[in-house]
């Protein structure tokens, strides 16, 4: 990593932490047969490779720094110090469906979060040794490379990544009419199945937008930090800026993330622009949560100027692509 001089060391021990996981991972899809797995939930599985590989990553980031605090998808915050500014959320395999079947799809995520905000990211994909990296105002990268959203403006010329919903007590119909709307509206829609890749892929410019329901904030966190460094745009089907615990997840570059919510908008359960009376909300919220709704008629036009505002930085801002790392 001839980077790695000039990167953030938080970030540095964070890609020691990805790869370490990164081997194991590998080492395991090798045999993968031989790995046990159990069921959390009705299509929600974990394996002994998902919990090898997040010990892994929590020794080497509570090795360089132990009093910080951890948030694992397996184990929790069991780890580290919970009172910490400093929050490592952790995601040791996205992808494990993926990654039992031998489907080769999968990843390691790890973000830093300080006070809420995340400052640092990486998603590591150990079967094509892609390592995705960010520091908050120094840019995205996928190994020494810059990376930036796509350029492209139309929906109809897009390629759109999403989830499918799986648990029990999910809303598919609401889901599926959602999926249709967006289908026929696009050059394609993919379902590659770990959130985390998905995000890294719209910052790299290989799919143009992404949303999905019913996320986690491990699945979100580095991704997350990904596309906005990569000049794109986060937030949930509303178009309105969204915390990483909220389960409504929407990502694209800023033309392309204006039009989704134009079209989602109305599945959202987190929408506070007025509509007419008689039109339904169709929530696809995952989670029965109570999103309190105000009456703030401005939202509606909301996505389309943060998009406006964002794609003129985003196009003035191009020069930079393959600028050094340095801030």
């Amino acid at each position: 990593q001839n980077m790695s001089s000039s990167l953030h060391p938080m970030l540095n021990v964070a890609i020691r932490a990805a790869r370490a996981a990164g081997a194991i991972i590998n080492r395991a899809a090798l045999d993968v047969e031989a790995v046990r797995i159990s069921q959390k939930n009705i299509n929600d599985f974990v394996t002994e490779v998902d919990h090898a590989s997040e010990a892994a990553i929590i020794e080497t980031l509570l090795t360089a720094y132990p009093h910080h605090g951890i948030h694992a998808e397996e184990s929790g915050r069991t780890h580290g110090n919970p009172q910490s500014d400093h929050i490592w959320i952790i995601d040791p395999l996205d992808g494990t469906t993926n990654f039992i079947h031998g489907f080769p799809v999968y990843c390691v995520s790890i973000a830093l979060a300080v006070k809420g905000r995340v400052e640092q990211a990486v998603v590591y994909d150990p079967t094509r040794n892609d390592l995705f990296t960010a520091t908050r105002g120094r840019g995205a990268y996928l190994n020494d490379r810059r990376i930036r959203v796509s350029k492209r403006t139309q929906l109809s010329e897009s390629l759109i990544a999403t989830g499918f919903p799986f648990r029990k007590g999910d809303n598919f119909p609401a889901y599926l009419k959602m999926m249709g709307d967006v289908m026929q509206r696009t050059a394609g829609l993919r379902r590659p199945g770990a959130a985390a890749l998905d995000l890294a892929y719209v910052a790299a410019g290989f799919t143009d937008g992404f949303f999905e329901t019913g996320l986690q904030p491990w699945d979100v966190a580095a991704g997350s930090l990904l596309v906005t460094e990569a000049g794109g745009l986060m937030g949930n089907f509303s178009g309105e800026s969204a915390p990483i615990d909220q389960p409504e997840c929407l990502a694209g570059n800023p033309r392309v993330y204006a039009q989704l919510v134009t079209l989602l908008r109305k599945y959202s359960a987190f929408d506070s622009a007025q509509r007419p009376s008689d039109e339904r909300k169709e929530r696809v919220s995952l989670k029965k949560r109570n999103a309190a709704a105000t009456d703030d008629s401005a939202a509606e036009a909301q996505g389309d100027s943060a998009a406006d505002q964002a794609f003129q930085a985003w196009s003035g801002d191009e020069g930079t692509a393959d600028g050094p790392a340095q801030a």
